[in-house]
C-alpha cells in the first residue's frame, strides 16, 4: 500500500481554493450565456432562484432583486433568455452557479410554446367551461388518489384526509407520474377509477417539479381523460405557483396535494360541533316562540276574560298544552336525530381508528419476521456452520489449508475444534 506524505487538506481550505480559481478567472465574470428558464421562484424579498438551461446541461442561476426590479418583462419556466453574469461559488454547499445582472428575452422554449398552444386549443373546444365542471361531493364515502405511491404527495393527501375524515374509504393507485410513459398510465389509472365506480371523488397530482417533471399533466390524453370521468375530478399538481393543463380541465383544483385532501373532505370535528350548535340555535328558538305563545295567550284571555271566562280559559289552555306538546315532540325528535347522527360519526371514527391500529400491527409482524429471517442464527438452526481458522477468519476454501491446521465449526448450540488430517478437492473446481 502507497503511503501519503503530504499533509491532507480540509474540505473548505480545498473549497477556498476552487473559489479563489474562479474569482481570479476573466473567462468566467462577465461573460454572456444563453438557455431555458426552468424551476423559476421568486422570495418575498424579490430575488429570482431558477435553473439555466440547454438541451445537454444546466447551471443554476440568481438574480437579485435590486437587478431583478430593472427588467422589462416577468420571467417564466420555459423562457429562452440571454443573461449577463459571473460565476461564483457557493463556499458552504460546495456548489456553483451564475450571478445575473442583466437578463433580456430570447424566443420562448418548445414545452412553453405546446403548452399554449394545448391550451388554446381545449379552450376553444370548451374544456375549461365551467358548465361542464362537476359538483365535488360534500360528505365523500370513498376518494381515489391517483399519484406515485413513493412520493411526498401521497403522504401529504393520506395523512390529511386519516386526521379530518377517518369515516373516508381511501384508495390508492399508484401511477408513473414523470417521463415518458407517465401520461398513458395517468389515463390507464383514471379509466380504471371510472371503470371500477367505487369513489365519490378523484385527487390526481403530484408534488412540485420543473416544467418538465411536470410535464405529463400537460398532455392532451391526460387532459381528455380528466374532461371524460364521470366522477368528479380534483387536481393537485405542483406547489401553489405551478400550474398545467390538468388544473384548467379537472372540476377542482387544488394549489398543493395537502389542500386537494382538505378540499375533497370536511372536518368530521367541525361537522359535529356545526350540529351542536344547530341544535342549541333551534332548542333556544323554540323556547323563545313558546314563551312568546304564551304571553300573547296572556292578553287574550285578559281582554275576552269577561265574555265567557270559563270557557275561553278552557280553549286557551287545550291549544296551549297542544302546542307545548308539539314543540316537546319536535325538539326531542331533532334531538334524537342529532344523536343518532353523531352517534354514527362516532362509530366511523372509532372504526377507522381500529383499522389504522390493525394494519400497523400487520406492518409491525412483516418488519418482525423479515428481522427474523436474517438473524445469523436462524440459519444456523437449519443444519448449516461456519467455519474458521485459528485467527477467526471464516474460512470458504480448502486452498488455504493443509494437513494438520486447526479449525473451528459453529453450529446452532456450541463450536467442534478439529484437526485436519485429509483434504480433498472437488474435480469440477
Amino acid at each position: 500500500m502507497s503511503q501519503i506524505n503530504q499533509a491532507p487538506l480540509t474540505v473548505t481550505a480545498l473549497t477556498k481554493y476552487i473559489k479563489l480559481k474562479i474569482d481570479v478567472d476573466g473567462n468566467l465574470q462577465g461573460l454572456l450565456l444563453k438557455g431555458e428558464i426552468s424551476n423559476l421562484t421568486k422570495n418575498i424579498r424579490g430575488h429570482l432562484y431558477f435553473t439555466l438551461k440547454d438541451e445537454n446541461t444546466q447551471i443554476k442561476a440568481n438574480m437579485f432583486a435590486g437587478m431583478a426590479k430593472n427588467l422589462k418583462f416577468e420571467p417564466a419556466n420555459g423562457m429562452q433568455i440571454i443573461v449577463t453574469g459571473s460565476v461564483s461559488l457557493y463556499e458552504p454547499a460546495g456548489t456553483y452557479s451564475i450571478n445575473i445582472t442583466k437578463m433580456v428575452e430570447d424566443g420562448v422554449g418548445n414545452l412553453y410554446v405546446a403548452f399554449n398552444q394545448l391550451k388554446e386549443k381545449l379552450l376553444k373546444q370548451g374544456y375549461f367551461e365551467s358548465h361542464h365542471k362537476k359538483l365535488i361531493p360534500k360528505f365523500p364515502k370513498a376518494i381515489a388518489v391517483i399519484t406515485s405511491s413513493t412520493g411526498a404527495a401521497v403522504k401529504d393527501i393520506i395523512t390529511t384526509l386519516k386526521r379530518r375524515a377517518p369515516n373516508v374509504t381511501i384508495y390508492l393507485y399508484p401511477a408513473i407520474v414523470q417521463g415518458d410513459t407517465a401520461a398513458t398510465d395517468l389515463v390507464n389509472r383514471l379509466q380504471q377509477v371510472n371503470f371500477e365506480n367505487r369513489v365519490d371523488t378523484i385527487i390526481i397530482g403530484r408534488g412540485g417539479g420543473s416544467i418538465e417533471d411536470l410535464w405529463a399533466f400537460n398532455e392532451e390524453v391526460v387532459a381528455k381523460a380528466i374532461f371524460d370521468s364521470n366522477i368528479p375530478v380534483i387536481s393537485a399538481v405542483g406547489h401553489e405557483t405551478d400550474t398545467t393543463i390538468a388544473d384548467f380541465v379537472s372540476d377542482l383544483r387544488a394549489p398543493t396535494p395537502t389542500a386537494a385532501a382538505e378540499l375533497a373532505a370536511p372536518n368530521i370535528i367541525e361537522v359535529v360541533e356545526f350540529i351542536n350548535t344547530r341544535q342549541s340555535r333551534l332548542t333556544q328558538a323554540m323556547s323563545r316562540l313558546i314563551e312568546y305563545k304564551k304571553n300573547n295567550l296572556t292578553r287574550i284571555t285578559q281582554h275576552y276574560i269577561m265574555k265567557n271566562p270559563h270557557s275561553l280559559i278552557e280553549q286557551r289552555t287545550l291549544q296551549l298544552s297542544h302546542l307545548e306538546t308539539s314543540m316537546k315532540n319536535a325538539i326531542e325528535k331533532y334531538v334524537d336525530q342529532s344523536r343518532l347522527r353523531i352517534e354514527r360519526l362516532d362509530l366511523k371514527l372509532v372504526d377507522g381508528a381500529k383499522q389504522n391500529i390493525k394494519t400497523s400491527k400487520n406492518s409491525l409482524q412483516i418488519l418482525i419476521t423479515k428481522i427474523e429471517m436474517l438473524n445469523p442464527l436462524s440459519v444456523l438452526k437449519k443444519g448449516y456452520s461456519v467455519v474458521t481458522d485459528q485467527t477467526g477468519t471464516v474460512l470458504t476454501s480448502v486452498e488455504t489449508l493443509k494437513v494438520g491446521d486447526t479449525t473451528f465449526t459453529t453450529l446452532f448450540d456450541g463450536s467442534i475444534q478439529t484437526k485436519i488430517t485429509d483434504i480433498k478437492k472437488n474435480k469440477s473446481r
